[in-house]
């Protein structure tokens, strides 16, 4: 894979049609990314629904906030490594490991005889699609010029419809009729053969299509090396953050206090200069990453859990929202990649921020007894459509920010963002929640109260998408 100029190509420099995604030129690397995030999604998507079983059958329910969020924890620390390698050796390297690392840890939990055990698998799964993520977004900046990258980003969110079809549902089944065990032992089957093809794909690319380490002066070179210790205190703090929160007793805030401090102090050092005041370019670019995943994700995590508890929603019914929301995801990817590639990328983020907005207010209006659920219901799709209208438009905004050998860098960037929106904004959203619960408001009152707050965010990025354009 080598970088290619960034120059779309004008019917005054050649007669026919540029090449496409599918050209002779580039079938090959589309279809290698293709596979990868296919068996990422149906990979993650078919284990999350196993966990809760896992955890209590291994005596851990106590231990299920860290299960879960020792996972995105992990992936602020696998970006971070993927992102650096990647710069140096290019992206292949880190892809192929992050592969293999993902049959690796689907053996490691599946054999688990103690929760224990289930955390480090799923902290290993973290680092490996960390790694797999940030590769994946190096590679198609290395390997695609400026005007095909939308459409490609577009078919990577593609790659996840089929398998949030069918992951969720064929584990369920399979959980139920054996062993929440055989879902992983299955699924690393599953992966074990295309992970190994990958790599011997991979193989044959050349050795480097990043910038060559060889080239850089010394000091440059030594000032690249990946803060390995800070990407780990991150990684820590979201942790005992992600597990403080489960619980409001003195032990559990002085583990939110600790997990804030370490964000707040080692945060700045994965991201841009002037990431959180907001700085013209890339900075814009990864603040605005971090706000929108981390309202996405948290509608996606409160809003299931407010319709089954207090609203008696039917846990298939949610279902079907989870199911429309991967599609309409990767539906509005699509329009923004190919009927709307001529639309200024800045622009596109302001509509799919407004639509969130939008989409936080039927959520809010879902909470009140006097109103039907399915409105707060349809609050999941809606945020769907504006993240895939949006988050590709983000991706390209960065990468245009980013010089071909810092590639690795920017999306290491990003995912550290999009993970610390992650546990961020879910944090905050269910502090907010608690709080209203501790001062007297009914439960759905404190879910509507939780739900408002995540106006700020979506406001935020629509009035701050214009600063992340490129001149």
């Amino acid at each position: 894979m080598t970088a290619e100029r960034t120059v779309h190509p004008s019917s005054s420099d050649i007669d026919e049609a540029p090449p496409g995604i599918f050209s002779r030129q580039h079938a090959a690397a589309t279809l290698t990314f293709a596979t990868v995030m296919f068996l990422t999604g149906f990979a993650a998507l078919a284990v999350v629904p196993t966990l809760p079983t896992a955890a209590e059958d291994l005596d851990g329910v106590a231990l299920f906030p860290l299960v879960a969020g020792c996972f995105v924890a992990a992936s602020l620390l696998g970006g971070v490594l993927g992102g650096h390698w990647a710069d140096r050796s290019g992206a292949r390297r880190p892809l192929a490991l992050g592969m293999i690392l993902s049959v690796v840890t689907l053996l490691v939990s599946a054999s688990s005889v103690s929760v224990w055990q289930l955390v480090v698998g799923r902290f290993v799964d973290g680092l490996a699609a960390g790694m797999v993520a940030v590769s994946v977004t190096t590679a198609i900046g290395q390997s695609y010029p400026e005007y095909l990258r939308p459409r490609m980003l577009a078919m990577m969110s593609a790659s996840w419809i089929i398998p949030s079809l069918v992951g969720p549902p064929i584990a369920g089944v399979v959980a139920e009729a054996w062993s929440w065990r055989v879902v992983f032992y299955g699924l690393a089957a599953l992966t074990a053969l295309p992970a190994l093809a990958l790599v011997a794909v991979l193989r044959r690319a050349p050795a480097k299509d990043g910038a060559r380490a060889d080239d850089l002066p010394a000091a440059e070179e030594r000032a690249s090396r990946p803060p390995l210790l800070v990407a780990a205190m991150l990684s820590l703090g979201a942790a005992l953050g992600q597990y403080g929160v489960s619980g409001w007793d003195v032990r559990h805030l002085l583990f939110v206090a600790a997990g804030v401090a370490l964000l707040v102090v080692f945060a700045p050092r994965l991201l841009p200069a002037g990431t959180w005041r907001s700085a013209r370019g890339l900075p814009t670019a990864v603040l605005l990453r971090g706000l929108t995943s981390g309202t996405y994700f948290t509608v996606e995590a409160l809003v299931p859990l407010m319709l089954i508890t207090e609203r008696r929603v039917a846990a298939v019914t949610v279902g079907v929202a989870f199911t429309a929301s991967a599609v309409l995801w990767a539906g509005a990817s699509w329009v923004q990649g190919k009927l709307l590639q001529d639309v200024a990328r800045h622009r596109l983020v302001t509509v799919g921020a407004l639509i969130m907005a939008v989409s936080v207010v039927f959520a809010v209006a879902g909470s009140f007894s006097g109103v039907s659920p399915l409105l707060a219901m349809a609050a999941m799709p809606l945020a769907a459509i504006g993240m895939g209208m949006l988050d590709p438009c983000v991706t390209v905004l960065s990468l245009s920010h980013s010089s071909p050998d810092r590639l690795g860098h920017t999306t290491g960037a990003m995912q550290t963002n999009m993970n610390l929106g992650q546990v961020v904004v879910l944090a905050f959203a269910t502090a907010v929640l608690n709080a209203g619960l501790a001062a007297g408001a009914s439960r759905l009152g404190g879910y509507a109260i939780a739900f408002s707050l995540l106006l700020v965010p979506t406001l935020l990025v629509a009035v701050l998408a214009v600063r992340a354009r490129k001149d």
